[in-house]
């Protein structure tokens, strides 16, 4: 199963990236590749509770390759990790088949509680560089994360997020409404009373100036007088 798994994951390579040539360039000179097969012998190790072994194949693979992935974490077959430096996959993660991953991506979790923490990737998931999505949480099937983005929440299959926190920006290829942002009826309240005050203030600061624009005159008047 393993030999299997390795296959597919220098296929789906070939397949996906235009700058790979062959299959023996992609097993020999693939970093993304290196780490995916440390990480299939060290995740056999940690399902039979080795995790001692398991820990030491997975930092010498973070060694060798910069791409740190939990021998917890549970990967399917066909994943693409392009170019791969500084990815961070967690224990409790789970990615489906053929997805792809480029630099610098985080699957990360949130808190310090044991049990799952990390997100759940579906099928034909792709996360741009510099991505991070952080939380026990699922992406469903065929979503696409944009580069830097910051994904804190679920999302259904067939969506594309962006931005800091990630938003669905599209649904099945078609772009999304922009969403208007309106203050709630209590803000709302709250300001209307605020202008009211102000505008009660002027009216005072008016009739005050008023009062001594008229009174001024008389005050000189009086003083020539004297």
């Amino acid at each position: 199963m393993i030999i299997k798994d390795i296959w597919l994951d220098v296929k789906a390579v070939q397949e996906r990236d235009p700058a790979a040539r062959s299959a023996l360039e992609v097993l020999l000179l693939y970093q993304g590749v290196h780490a995916l097969i440390w990480h299939r012998f060290a995740h056999w190790f940690y399902k039979h509770h080795m995790f001692f072994i398991a820990r030491l194949i997975s930092q010498f693979a973070r060694f060798f390759t910069l791409i740190e992935i939990h021998p917890g974490a549970e990967l399917g077959h066909g994943i693409l990790i392009d170019h791969g430096a500084g990815v961070v996959i967690g224990e409790t993660t789970v990615v489906g088949d053929n997805c792809t991953i480029y630099q610098g991506v985080t699957l990360g979790g949130v808190g310090l509680n044991k049990g799952k923490r990390h997100p759940t990737l579906g099928n034909n998931v792709t996360v741009g560089a510099g991505a991070k999505i952080l939380g026990a949480f699922e992406v469903g099937d065929n979503c696409t994360i944009a580069a830097n983005a910051v994904l804190l929440k679920p999302l259904e299959s067939n969506v594309t997020a962006v931005g800091i926190p990630a938003k669905p920006v599209k649904k099945d290829g078609v772009r999304l409404p922009k969403v208007q942002k309106y203050a709630s009826a209590e803000r709302l309240g709250d300001n209307t009373r605020k202008i009211e005050e102000l505008e009660e203030k002027v009216r005072q600061l008016e009739a005050l100036v008023e009062k001594l624009s008229r009174e001024t005159p008389k005050e000189a008047a009086n003083t020539e007088k004297g």
